[in-house]
This record gives C-alpha cells, sequence and structure tokens, in this order.
C-alpha cells in the first residue's frame, strides 16, 4: 500500500478572527506537499472545489499544482480534481492542462476525474438544472475523449450533446510515452464498479470506515479484471482517504484531536457533499456534530473511522487499511490541527509507519504507463 496527502484549502473558522487566514491555510498545505515529498509519500492530491465558503478555497488548482510541480521533487501530484463537465472547465482546455502538469512535473502527474460531489457548487454553472444525476450524461459523454486528444496527433473532433469540437491538434502532447494515469472521485459505493469497468483507478473520498471497504474494493476489483479500458492503460489502483494525527504519544496525538475542531470539518462535508451517503447521525446544516471530547476521538479510533495515536499504533491502524484491499491510503489533514502538530504528523509517519508498508521507495513515473498504439 503506498501513501498520500489529500489538501483542499480548509479554512474552516479561523477567518472569523484571522484576515490572512484564507492565505495562511494555502501556503501551509503548500509546506505539508513539500514535507509530505521529503518524507515518502507517493502521492499529493488537491481538490477542485468552487463557492465553498471555509470547507474549501482550492479553486484553481491546476495553477496549484504547477507550483507544486516545482517545489518538489518525486511525489505524484494528482487533480482530485479536475472537473471535466462542459459548463464548469471546456474538455480540451481540461486535456491541455493535464499535459502541461505531465511535463512541468515530469511525468508525476495523475488525472483525477469526477462530476463534483454537490449541488451547491456544480449547479451554480448550470442555470435552471436541479438534478444532480445531469451530471452523470455530461461526464460519461466526455471522458472517453481525453485518450484521443492526447495521443491521436490531430484530434478527429466531437459532436456531443454538451460540448463539440472540429478537427484540431491538441497540444502540448503528454510528455513521454502514453498519457497520464486516469482516476474517478467516488461518490457513491456503485461508482467502484463503474469505475473498474473503464479501466480508472478510484478516488475513494466517501469510505468512512474501513469495514466499508472490503466490499467496495472486491466489487471494483471483479470489475476491473474485465475492463474495457477508455485510455491507453488500465490503473488497478483504488485510493481511500482518512484523517491521520500521530505524535510521540498516544494521549498527545488525541489531545491534538480533541482540539482540531474535526467535528466543525465534518459538518461541512455533509453540508457541501450532498451526494455522498449521509452516515446515520450526521445532522442536517446548520446543526452541527457535537464537539468532539476525548472520549470520543477514542470510539472513532475504536470504530477504525480515524487514524490516532502513536507511531506504533498509525502503523497497526495503516495495516488495517491495507488488508482491507487499499492500494492506496492518502491522509487528510484540516487545518484546525495546527501547522506544527501537522508536520509533526507528517515527518513521523514518514519515518516511522510508510517504510513498514510501502516496501517500493521508488517513485516511478512509468510503472503504469505502457507503449501507445495510437
Amino acid at each position: 500500500m503506498e501513501f498520500g496527502i489529500f489538501v483542499q484549502g480548509y479554512v474552516g473558522k479561523r477567518a472569523e478572527t484571522d484576515p490572512e487566514a484564507e492565505h495562511k491555510a494555502l501556503m501551509e498545505e503548500t509546506e505539508y506537499v513539500i514535507q509530505a515529498d521529503r518524507s515518502g509519500f507517493k502521492y499529493a492530491w488537491a481538490s477542485e472545489h468552487h463557492f465553498l465558503e471555509e470547507y474549501s478555497h482550492l479553486s484553481a488548482n491546476d495553477v496549484y499544482l504547477g507550483y507544486l510541480a516545482h517545489a518538489t521533487d518525486r511525489i505524484h501530484l494528482g487533480s482530485g480534481i479536475f472537473n471535466p463537465l462542459a459548463p464548469v472547465n471546456h474538455p480540451v482546455k481540461v486535456a491541455e492542462k493535464v499535459a502541461m502538469l505531465d511535463h512541468l512535473s515530469g511525468g508525476r502527474f495523475e488525472f483525477g476525474s469526477g462530476r463534483g460531489a454537490g449541488s451547491h457548487e456544480i449547479l451554480g454553472f448550470m442555470p435552471g438544472i436541479t438534478d444532480m444525476n445531469h451530471t452523470k450524461e455530461l461526464w460519461e459523454e466526455t471522458i472517453a475523449e481525453f485518450p484521443k486528444m492526447w495521443l491521436q496527433d490531430e484530434y478527429v473532433g466531437f459532436q456531443g450533446k454538451h460540448w463539440s469540437l472540429p478537427p484540431r491538434k491538441v497540444l502540448p502532447k503528454p510528455y513521454g510515452k502514453s498519457h497520464p494515469a486516469m482516476w474517478y472521485a467516488a461518490g457513491s459505493p456503485s461508482s467502484y464498479a463503474m469505475a473498474g469497468k473503464k479501466g480508472l483507478g478510484v478516488l475513494g473520498f466517501s469510505v468512512q470506515k474501513v469495514s466499508d471497504m472490503e466490499w467496495v474494493v472486491e466489487s471494483y476489483k471483479t470489475a476491473i479484471k474485465e475492463a474495457k479500458a477508455i485510455g491507453d492503460f488500465v490503473n488497478d489502483n483504488v485510493m481511500v482517504t482518512s484523517t491521520a494525527i500521530c505524535a510521540e504519544t498516544h494521549d498527545k496525538a488525541v489531545e491534538i484531536a480533541v482540539g482540531g475542531g474535526l467535528n466543525y470539518l465534518q459538518s461541512l462535508l455533509f453540508r457541501y457533499h450532498d451526494t455522498f451517503p449521509r452516515p446515520e447521525g450526521i445532522p442536517e446544516w446548520p446543526e452541527l456534530l457535537p464537539e468532539y471530547s476525548a472520549e470520543i476521538i477514542e470510539l472513532l479510533i475504536q470504530e477504525e473511522l480515524m487514524i490516532c495515536g502513536d507511531p506504533s499504533e498509525v502503523l497497526a491502524q495503516c495495516k488495517r487499511w491495507e488488508q482491507a484491499g487499499a492500494d492506496q491510503l492518502s491522509f487528510g489533514l484540516p487545518i484546525g490541527i495546527s501547522y506544527e502538530d501537522t508536520m509533526n504528523s507528517i515527518k513521523l509517519i514518514g519515518e516511522h509507519v510508510i517504510p513498514k508498508i510501502d516496501t517500493d521507495p521508488v517513485h516511478r513515473t512509468t510503472r503504469f504507463r505502457q507503449s501507445s498504439g495510437a
């Protein structure tokens, strides 16, 4: 199992007292990715969100990833996601951004796409549309066109229901052979099998606990065995996300978690991600989850709903995800936890956890790519 870090420009409540909260959030998360690169993490995923007050201010993630391509050396940089729905981002411009980032990163870029996780942001680009199911049709129409844009010398063009383009040379072409690995952000369990059938890796942002993972991964692994890849190769890969707090002692890790405002982060998540399955006990916004006490944090650890503890405990918790079938575990590190404690978590995980699970330290940029037949 490999390891990643997930950043999204989470500002939270600190904007109420700090006029530079937005700037600090973006700059601090940049430092987290740089440290993750130094600590042996293999992936950094950057979200694309719009209009999500407090929850995510990382809207221009292509710009952000371009900076990280220069600021890091080995870590793979992924769009988590680029939204390819024509009303949000024209598909050709998405293809151009992917190829450009592939060059700037020296082949370290990974293309995650999706339909967006919430009506507040996505339907803001679609006046008159009230049903998020409409986005499925747009994504399905578009996703298979990207490999053609990258691999055909002159793209044959496209005439669809939602967008069109005459024959054109889409430039630049990706760096080296083939094209970056393609992923799909799964908002529901049924999306895993769908992605597998298309040969796409899965960005599993919706999985809440380890026990939910096993049957979902099984459905994906079954589907991908008979994949009809829309790209040049099959990306057999499942990433899941979890909150992670690692400290020198168990008690210190719990103390950090209690002070991290994690209840507010979770409340915001389900406020905006209204396509995610809502677990029992999550209240409707503006009602908030109660503040987390030490007892609640201990319960969340016991129920495998968060990773928290000293290095040996975090190692054991990560191994549970590996046993459940995850190919990659990516950590979300919210701003409610201090910069110093977050950096310490990254360093401790890099020193004590990653080397004992990810036994291949080489960050190969060609491990999935094959020679193009186009």
